[in-house]
């Protein structure tokens, strides 16, 4: 342990943050593999379901764990908000010393958490994953392998390539990110900002047990802008880069043709290099303006100051914490 290592109590409390959107195939497997991953922890645990939105029978079965467990807590949306929000209103609402954030779809192992405690009890602030191989279509293994390596050299930040949200955060990571005021959330590059000991550990991500990917090719480049966008503003210098760049080439074009004019009595005929230049500048005027509004978009958003979600119910283990909590404000007053 680091001489700055927080101390750890003999019986901390981890919070398994649980993002599910129409899982109900995959999640019985998941639930009875990560009860036995928590048993051969020596800690409590706390287990917290946010459901996005769900439409297929996710929160049937989210219901049957609640009334099966008393260590389990259903956060349910009022509509689909996105896996981002529902990471961070776990986040909000997990209440242990340090939170695991994972996937219901078994593609990252419940197992591997162990190895993330141990870690985190010998002092780290965050643990996280690092993708050795992905069971995923040849497409997508190159989209992910060129998003993270692109994120990695435009971000301001040093972000890890290869890790996704899967992670162990102690807690006082946990309360730095809840104070955060952006709605554009990318966390696996908050939790980089954020600093403090940070770890990655290796493990090969498995394909789906059940179901499709929630996260589509146009999801994913959705996130990949966000990323770069978030912690980058590498876009729009280059957009000013290539303004310059196309305006001294211009400039340089008018001279020469203005010397071929008097001094060669040169004329270009045609209208087809015209076009092409017209054509040229047009594009690269509209992808500037585009690569502009894309930041005003965000400030736009961060403006209108709405909640990342909003929670329709509370069951089980969280409806529990927040009677007790609306109990303990009635006494105070």
């Amino acid at each position: 342990m680091t001489p700055s290592a927080p101390a750890r109590s003999a019986r901390d409390v981890l919070s398994v943050v649980v993002p599910v959107y129409n899982e109900e195939e995959v999640l019985p497997h998941f639930y009875e593999r990560l009860a036995a991953t928590l048993a051969t922890l020596p800690c409590d645990a706390e287990i917290l379901f946010i459901d996005d939105g769900s439409r297929d029978g996710t929160a049937v079965v989210l219901a049957g764990l609640a009334i099966r467990d008393p260590r389990v807590g259903v956060l349910t949306f009022t509509r689909n908000f996105g896996h981002q929000a529902a990471l961070c209103a776990g986040l909000d609402h997990a209440t242990g010393d340090a939170v695991a954030l994972i996937d219901a779809d078994l593609q990252d192992p419940p197992e591997v958490l162990v190895e993330f405690h141990r870690l985190w009890k010998e002092g780290n602030h965050v643990v996280f994953g690092l993708r050795q191989r992905l069971e995923e279509g040849f497409l997508k293994r190159h989209v992910y392998h060129a998003f993270y390596r692109l994120l990695h050299s435009l971000s301001n930040i040093d972000m890890p390539l290869d890790s996704g949200d899967f992670s162990l955060i102690d807690r006082e990571v946990v309360n730095h990110l809840k104070a955060l005021p952006e709605r554009t959330r990318f966390l696996r590059g908050l939790r980089s900002w954020v600093g403090l000991s940070q770890v990655g550990v290796s493990y090969e991500r498995h394909a789906r047990h059940h179901g499709e990917s929630k996260y589509p090719l146009a999801k994913l480049f959705k996130l990949a802008f966000d990323g770069i966008v978030s912690f980058s503003t590498l876009p729009l210098k280059l957009a000013l880069f290539v303004g310059m760049v196309v305006s001294a080439g211009g400039f340089l074009l008018i001279g020469v043709l203005v010397w071929l004019r008097l001094a060669r009595r040169f004329d270009l005929p045609g209208w087809t290099s015209l076009m092409v230049i017209a054509l040229f500048l047009g594009g690269i005027q509209l992808i500037t303006i585009g690569i502009v509004g894309e930041y005003v978009a965000r400030i736009y958003d961060e403006v209108k100051s709405r909640p990342l979600y909003l929670v329709a119910r509370r069951s089980g283990a969280a409806a529990r914490r927040a009677a007790a909590a609306v109990d303990v404000d009635v006494v105070a007053t």
